[in-house]
């Protein structure tokens, strides 16, 4: 893609969310902002330039859906399943998140400054999750990589089935899930988790967090769990 350095305003009151998306899809400038999305499903679904959406509002569901690439940040709250199966890039909510939030995303970051419902991190395969606030239950159910970063308290259910991803929390945890349970933090995992804390602009203490992981007793077949 060539080199782009304009900035679009896209007034959803005025243009479609497939308008919006077809432009995000074969860009014509570096960034976007995009006013008045009033909840609006699946904006900037898709992106897979290295462009910015702002969008100044709050989301509906599956907002930055499949992003590749950009840097998107709702200036809002966003509904279920944002960045739902993200590759790479930056997705940011300013607010709150709805259920399934980063759901079997792969790469990149998803940062979300306020708090998360349940099903946070369902299925990741590699994203980075840093939450600012709490998350609801069975959150990182079967997560098989990447690190969900909670500031505050986790729901029930963390981390069901887990398989090598890792989870951070700085608050209060629930009953974990199946083959779940808190593990050591080493050296390199407060270095880790340091790094992911300034990528998400926030400065808590690594000291203050405990760490989760799988204690790897579904990996194989046991004769004994079919009955």
């Amino acid at each position: 893609m060539a080199a782009l350095t304009t900035t679009e305003t896209v007034d959803l009151s005025l243009t479609s969310v497939r308008e919006l998306n077809a432009e995000l899809h074969q860009p014509k400038a570096a960034a976007y902002e995009v006013l008045h999305p009033q909840g609006a499903h699946a904006l900037a679904a898709g992106v897979h330039d290295d462009i910015s959406v702002d969008i100044r509002g709050h989301a509906g569901y599956y907002c930055a859906g499949m992003n590749d690439g950009g840097t998107i940040t709702v200036h809002g709250n966003a509904g279920t399943g944002v960045a739902e199966n993200m590759m790479s890039g930056l997705v940011r909510v300013t607010g709150d998140a709805s259920q399934s939030a980063g759901a079997t995303a792969h790469g990149g970051l998803l940062v979300i400054e306020g708090s998360a419902s349940m099903r946070c991190g369902i299925s990741m395969k590699g994203v980075d999750i840093v939450v600012g606030g709490d998350i609801g239950p069975m959150s990182a159910f079967m997560a098989q990589a990447g690190r969900l970063v909670v500031c505050g308290d986790a729901g029930d259910g963390l981390g069901d089935s887990i398989y090598e991803a890792r989870i951070y929390v700085r608050g209060k945890v629930g009953a974990l899930g199946a083959d779940c349970i808190e593990k050591q933090m080493r050296e390199q995992h407060r270095a880790e988790l340091a790094e992911l804390l300034a990528a998400a602009g926030l400065d808590h203490d690594p000291a203050e967090f405990r760490r989760y992981g799988s204690a790897r007793q579904l990996y194989h077949f046991a004769a004994h769990n079919s009955y």
